[in-house]
């Protein structure tokens, strides 16, 4: 039987292990922390799905909202592939153990998010992420054909030909953080379930993991990268002093909450009998308010507070009822409560952070990698949820799309490498080049470097650009990148070099895709291209 290597444990990474090894397959997966650490285990809202496949107003519905939210540039086969699939999978997830929440009545209970125009996502309050890792995890830790290695970080891919991408990739290089030691780890097929790269913003809802591996990877070796100027900033995050962003789901909207500014809080507060929806100033351009898609809310919110000087707006729910919402939301109100805030009494600042890479590498509809030369697909690499780019959220991602794409695709790649067994490699792997490198001794350098690499994505290649801008991030990302290079070369590898040499080359990518677009498109807005429409 084929080995599998995975690099990645959410819910794409997990699901797609245990459908090939329930196939008989032997599968590695690797991951640089705990299994758990993954943006999959920080998904608040859920899973948008229709459970019934012959429900055709309800299917049509939730495709027109996805290619709506995706301005124009969405895969409308992908689209309508995955939101039909929604319901096996769904049933897949239900019989690994994975427990959404229901109604007295014992049916699910549906939410509804920004850009939906029904409720139609399942859920597990506001730990859903969390459900769904903990029941894909307990699986994967328990099956013979899985072997699962935590604290194993992924450097690079190995080609079955040095420099020849269009023969394959047979393995990938990996450090071994407990021991400081580089391994080569075979695979006759890798499937990189990466996740995404919030962390190139110094503001971001994403966890520690999320420094862009599997896109600087593939890149690295010929592989196809596309759309990535669309980077998807959530509207509502946590806004404390001195603290991390912390995610506000967009479902807490869907139940009523609403965004206000300064002003028009302060004005809601003369008479709090009104609806606060309905006052005159809201933040954004959209009829839907609040609950419009998260581009356009959460350019709304950045443009204000570039006109307010203020450093968040107010996500208000004094109008819905506290303990409702504190039985919905229970993380979120745990939360809040270390920081003094209830919700339904206090209002809560709130702004945009870097969540989710809709650009990646680029696959068809079987997962497979695609070469940058010829489009043709790269034997033996795979890549499936956030690093990847199916087609499906097009220039903009709708709200809890992202767990029902990968589950998707995760079904997808592993039911084509159940029936198409990739080659096997007969020949030794190349050991990781050591000779004549250094231990990394100094540390500053990096540390800094990885502080101007935020502070250059944050206000170069943040929510609004220009091409002056943009250029200059050009500019400065190609220095580090050199200087980064030069270290690389001479050194051990660690992690911390591994990951910002990777986050280095994504942001320079998502830089200058963003630079050669002449539209405006979802998620990628230049105030330079809005200028010469006037």
């Amino acid at each position: 039987m084929p080995r599998v290597l995975i690099i990645g444990t959410g819910i794409a990474g997990l699901f797609a292990a245990l459908r090939l090894a329930n196939a008989g397959q032997t599968v590695t997966v690797l991951t640089k922390q705990r299994p758990k650490d993954s943006s999959t285990n920080w998904a608040q809202g859920g899973i948008a799905a229709i459970l019934d496949k012959t429900n055709v107003s309800e299917i049509d519905g939730h495709v027109a909202d996805t290619l709506r939210a995706g301005d124009g540039m969405c895969d409308k086969s992908v689209v309508q592939m995955v939101v039909e699939e929604a319901g096996g999978r769904i049933q897949d997830l239900l019989e690994i153990g994975v427990k959404f929440e229901k109604t007295p009545h014992g049916e699910f209970q549906l939410a509804k998010e920004g850009g939906h125009s029904s409720r139609r996502i399942l859920h597990a309050k506001d730990a859903t992420g969390r459900e769904i890792e903990r029941a894909l995890n307990d699986a994967a830790q328990h099956h013979p054909n899985i072997s699962m290695k935590p604290n194993t970080l992924a450097i690079d891919l190995i080609q079955r030909e040095h420099k020849s991408p269009e023969k394959g990739i047979c393995g990938v290089w990996a450090l071994d953080q407990d021991s400081g030691n580089v391994e080569t780890i075979a695979g006759d097929a890798v499937l990189l379930a990466t996740g995404g790269a919030g962390q190139l913003w110094d503001k971001t809802t994403n966890p520690s993991v999320a420094t862009g591996d599997g896109v600087a990877m593939a890149y690295r070796t010929g592989a196809c990268i596309e759309n990535m100027a669309y980077v998807q900033f959530h509207p509502t995050a946590l806004r404390m002093e001195g603290e991390r962003p912390f995610l506000i789901t967009e479902a807490l909207r869907g139940e009523g909450a609403v965004l206000l500014d300064h002003e028009g809080y302060a004005e809601w507060c003369k008479d709090k009998k009104q609806d606060p929806a309905g006052l005159s100033f809201t933040l954004s351009a959209s009829k839907e308010g609040s609950m419009a898609t998260r581009d356009i809310v959460a350019r709304a919110i950045d443009q204000r507070l570039a006109e307010t000087g203020k450093s968040h707006v107010w996500l208000v729910t004094q109008h819905l009822e506290s303990e409702r919402l504190k039985l919905r939301f229970p993380m979120i109100a745990e939360r809040l409560e270390t920081y003094g805030l209830t919700l339904g009494k206090d209002p809560l600042p709130v702004g945009p952070a870097a969540h989710y890479m809709v650009g990646g590498l680029k696959v068809d509809i079987h997962g497979r990698a695609l070469l940058a030369s010829n489009n043709q697909t790269i034997p033996g690499l795979f890549a499936i949820g956030e690093v990847a780019c199916t087609g499906m959220h097009g220039a903009n991602r709708l709200a809890s799309n992202s767990l029902l794409e990968a589950v998707v695709f995760a079904h997808q790649t592993s039911e084509y490498l159940i029936e198409n067994h990739p080659q096997s490699n007969p020949q030794e792997l190349p050991g990781w080049r050591s000779d004549g490198l250094d231990t990394l001794s100094e540390h500053g350098p990096i540390a800094h470097d990885r502080t101007t690499l935020n502070q250059t994505m944050r206000f170069e290649v943040g929510i609004s650009r220009k091409y002056s801008r943009l250029q200059r991030a050009i500019r400065r990302l190609s220095l580090l990148e050199q200087e980064t290079n030069a270290i690389w070369k001479a050194s051990l590898p660690t992690r911390e070099i591994v990951e910002l040499r990777n986050m280095i080359l994504v942001g320079r990518l998502v830089a200058e895709d963003a630079n050669e677009r002449t539209e405006n498109k979802g998620l990628h807005y230049n105030k330079d291209i809005i200028s010469i429409d006037e």
